[in-house]
């Protein structure tokens, strides 16, 4: 065995005492080998990292994330791993900034020596954390960086979550067919956020372009920001028949919850940032009637999307959503990529640099069959995708539980 073998291994073998002393998550058995659902996995864990928002003010959604890559881990390891060797997600939090990200990134690569990473959370954090992978030619792919030019950052960089360009649109067509007679739309964003600037561009084209309405009023906000009375009074000042919100849960979930309050009593659209079962606390009762685009349906009829589902409900008590489908398939094109990989070249025969490198351009050229359906990627890594959605919040009589109805 070559030196560089040498340090990989040792560096996985590092990786399990770390493990077994609390510093990673790991579902595999004492030992590095572990039998579930009657599929047995042995030998050195392979190790992916996972760059999440666990803390913060995106941890609403990042929380989501964690939950879907470790039923993820659990159900590919069920099944014999890479070839009968076990899968261990590294774990490493993001927090909210770019700070956070860049953090998580430069430990999972120099210091975890993972083959590759799923993250981070935020587009924000995907424009100052991926290039630190692409410099490091480490695999990554985005579970919910949806901005425009993400893939484009380098070789080394994809994404399983469908760019906001494609998915919004499908929002602003459900709400006219609820209200066909929509003239006036206001926008508000979060112009802190990369994300939220790149959808409201999408939302704002789309209003004005493609469905030639009028653009009564644009306001902007910030992530941190948790008093929206002027802005929500300018709204309701120019009477939209539509109101647009590109944020994150809990600004998002305020902001609705205040516009309400005021007074505004018609359609609302919330972006990507709302998109989750966690704006439920924030909006309450007056998260009812939200209208969400999604990639992601609970109801997507294929086997592992109901391997997926009834993990997560018989552990979440109630239905996944999108972002926990968009990390469980990050980890799955990983696995499934590992696996083609190693059954062509073993790879306890490549240094971690090889890996990386061979990993990478197998990940580009297979097809997937995951909860979010049939996905492939294009040469510079964007999301090939067939099926989109939209669903339309329903609260409860208490305004404390609500579901994601799916209306398109």
């Amino acid at each position: 065995m070559s030196i560089r073998i040498s340090r990989f291994m040792l560096g996985v073998l590092l990786l399990s005492i770390l493990a077994a002393c609390g510093g990673a998550t790991a579902t595999t058995a004492p030992g590095g080998s572990g039998t579930t659902g009657g599929a047995t996995t042995s030998g050195e864990p392979i190790p992916l990292g996972i760059a999440l928002a666990q803390t913060g003010n995106v941890a609403l959604l990042g929380q989501e994330q964690v939950i879907g890559a470790k039923l993820a881990e659990t159900y590919f390891n069920s099944k014999g791993g890479i070839n009968g060797r076990p899968i261990k997600l590294i774990f490493q939090d993001t927090a909210g900034d770019e700070a956070g990200a860049i953090n998580a990134f430069q430990t999972l690569i120099n210091q975890d020596k993972v083959v590759g990473i799923v993250g981070p959370t935020l587009s924000q954090q995907a424009f100052s954390a991926d290039p630190i992978a692409e410099q490091a030619k480490v695999p990554v792919l985005g579970p919910s960086n949806t901005a425009k030019g993400i893939p484009q950052i380098g070789d080394y960089i994809a994404r399983v979550s469908a760019p906001v360009a494609v998915v919004a649109p499908n929002a602003l067509q459900a709400a006219l067919e609820i209200n066909p007679n929509i003239k006036k739309v206001a926008v508000l964003y979060a112009q802190n956020d990369a994300f939220s600037k790149s959808e409201t561009g999408t939302f704002q084209n789309t209003v004005t372009q493609t469905l030639k309405l009028e653009l009564a009023t644009v306001q902007e906000f910030q992530t941190t920001d948790t008093d929206f009375t002027t802005q929500a009074t300018n709204v309701i000042n120019v009477n939209p028949d539509l109101v647009i919100i590109s944020g994150l849960a809990a600004d998002g979930g305020n902001l609705v919850k205040q516009l309400r309050e005021l007074g505004y009593s018609g359609l609302i659209v919330g972006g990507n940032g709302l998109n989750t079962a966690n704006i439920f606390p924030v909006c309450q009762k007056f998260c009812d009637g939200i209208i969400i685009a999604q990639a992601y349906s609970f109801a997507q009829e294929n086997d592992v999307n109901k391997a997926f589902r009834d993990a997560y409900k018989a552990e979440q008590k109630k239905e996944p959503p999108q972002f926990s489908g968009q990390a469980f398939a990050g980890v799955q094109v990983f696995v499934e990529a590992l696996i083609a990989l190693d059954s062509k070249t073993k790879l306890d025969t490549l240094s971690l640099e090889q890996i990386r490198e061979q990993l990478n351009t197998q990940i580009l050229a297979g097809k997937y069959n995951t909860p979010l359906g049939e996905i492939s990627f294009d040469p510079e890594g964007e999301i090939i995708q067939s099926k989109y959605y939209v669903a339309q919040i329903k609260m409860d009589e208490t305004g404390t539980n609500g579901t994601f109805n799916f209306i398109r």
